[in-house]
């Protein structure tokens, strides 16, 4: 069984919460590592749509998955938080890179987004990772968008800045994922420059009667015009907020009025779908 660092150890010693806390997370963190030993993990695709056209996707998010010993497959939200600022975190990044860039090699006309932390900019296996996918096209580059989470990504701005630029050079692109949902100074927004931004799911469900949402997705939908980035509304599930937020000028949809995430490729079936 994994150990913990000794401080939260020591924390568990003192109080019978936190020891069910250090408990619950220890079992997590040694479910993923099995997980990553046996290659249980693999990305669930999720498509992203024009806000005025849903006839097909403009591109897919690639979603982290984990299957356990007993087969069920859990969604990276169950873990991610626990295993976010450790290696075990890099390594998960790298498995969902190198899965993204293998769907990329094999369908030259497919668009997908991978998630990463900033934590993995100069991990060396991550880079490795993304160099050796990029050579098995030349138009992968151009395909791949990358999505940093608005809480790592202001952890180390300047650092992210410089990465961000020297990847946007040879093609790839970056979304700034949760927007809304953390504490991002505009001033690191602007230097930034994602080329979009996912607004938060918590601001977009029931903003059709939400005048509280209404009014802070308008502010970020704003923002992000101001600064030329493509905005993408999270968490789309009732037609009523999708006809909403295509009103304010949100140029994308995403969420499970649209589809929801699958492990099968869902462009091979619309792509059927569309030939037939």
């Amino acid at each position: 069984m994994t150990a913990l660092p000794m401080g939260l150890d020591m924390a568990a010693m003192d109080n019978p919460l936190n020891a069910a806390v250090v408990m619950r997370d220890r079992k997590v963190i040694d479910m993923v590592e099995q997980a990553i030993a046996r290659r249980h993990m693999f990305l669930a695709y999720q498509p992203v749509f024009n806000a005025a056209n849903h006839d097909q996707a403009v591109f897919y998010e690639g979603l982290m998955r984990l299957r356990d010993g007993s087969g069920r497959v859990i969604p990276a939200a169950q873990f991610i938080a626990i295993t976010e600022t450790s290696e075990i975190g890099r390594k998960i990044d790298c498995l969902a890179l190198e899965e993204g860039l293998r769907a990329l090699a094999q369908n030259e006309r497919l668009q997908l987004s991978v998630n990463m932390s900033a934590r993995s900019i100069g991990y060396s296996p991550w880079t490795d990772t993304l160099e050796a996918g990029l050579a098995l096209s030349p138009t992968i580059a151009e395909r791949l968008i990358l999505e940093v989470t608005e809480a790592s990504a202001m952890i180390m701005p300047d650092i992210v800045s410089a990465f961000m630029s020297r990847l946007q050079s040879v093609g790839i692109r970056f979304a700034l994922d949760d927007f809304g949902a953390g504490y991002t100074s505009f001033r690191y927004l602007r230097d930034l420059l994602f080329d979009m931004v996912k607004i938060d799911g918590q601001f977009i469900r029931d903003i059709s009667e939400s005048p509280d949402n209404q009014v802070l997705t308008s502010a970020l939908v704003e923002i992000s015009r101001h600064f030329d980035m493509l905005t993408i509304a999270e968490g789309v599930e009732q037609a009523e907020d999708a006809a909403f937020v295509r009103s304010m000028g949100v140029d994308c949809v995403q969420g499970y009025l649209f589809g929801a995430p699958t492990e099968n490729q869902p462009w091979n079936r619309q792509n059927s779908m569309a030939t037939a």
